[in-house]
């Protein structure tokens, strides 16, 4: 994606392809347990599609072609907000800001293994877990830049953008696809998650019992996403959407 929030003098990834399978590589390479990763969800209206995904869904990724009308929308809502400026270890959920381009889809893992149920089974000593402790206590832009310097975190990531069914375009390529992160935050919080927003933003309180899956979250994620799309008189509202919950073998 030719993205207007970071300068084409940053260091560029290769992008990584939307399959759940890569993206549960990625995060097992840096410290994920096996016992945790990625799963298709095929719909989000159909309970017998919806029976198929493992719970509790913990966080949510999803992945769509930026258009004219997001654009909009983003610019718009982030007018009105400040510079996210949270860090510590009172820190309602850890935001990743992007400063490497087409690095969209690993801020996007990141959000989803740097919060709530997944943070805590993160293997002690892994790559992941000095990641965040090193991470927690920094300010947003010193964070990026430690995402930006991270070789381990670079070498996972160029490992698994050589998977997938597909070739692999070029880092330097334009992509137009995007990956948001939706993540139930252990306040009850579903959070919406993108390193190209002004900070994390908080879309509602969930119930208890709610996970990432369940109604609400996707009313107030996923599926208000898609109604603002349609609103905004976006004709083409393809989108993909993958969960981050229970492996089983």
């Amino acid at each position: 994606m030719t993205d207007p929030d970071v300068p084409a003098s940053q260091k560029a990834f290769v992008p990584l392809e939307n399959n759940p399978e890569v993206m549960s590589h990625l995060v097992h390479q840096l410290g994920l347990p096996p016992t945790l990763g990625f799963t298709d969800v095929f719909s989000i209206d159909e309970p017998d599609l919806l029976a198929f995904v493992p719970r509790p869904a913990h966080a949510l990724l999803l992945v769509f072609p930026v258009s004219a009308t997001y654009e909009a929308s983003r610019t718009t809502e982030d007018s009105t907000l400040p510079e996210y400026s949270g860090s510590g270890p009172t820190e309602p959920v850890m935001w990743f800001k992007q400063t490497i381009r087409n690095a969209c889809g690993l801020i996007g893992l990141l959000h989803a293994v740097s919060n709530g149920e997944p943070r805590r089974q993160v293997i002690p000593g892994s790559d992941l877990d000095a990641l965040l402790r090193g991470a927690e206590g920094l300010a947003p832009v010193q964070r990026a830049d430690l995402l930006y310097d991270s070789k381990a975190l670079e070498s996972a990531h160029g490992d698994a953008a050589k998977l997938g069914d597909t070739a692999a375009p070029q880092a330097e390529d334009s992509v137009d696809l995007h990956f948001v992160a939706f993540v139930r935050g252990d306040d009850g919080t579903l959070w919406e998650l993108d390193g190209r927003r002004k900070g994390p933003l908080a879309r509602g309180l969930l119930k208890e019992g709610d996970d990432a899956l369940s109604d609400a979250a996707l009313d107030l994620g996923v599926r208000r996403f898609l109604k603002a799309e349609a609103e905004g008189g976006n004709p083409d509202l393809r989108f993909s959407l993958v969960s981050l919950g229970p492996l089983f073998d």
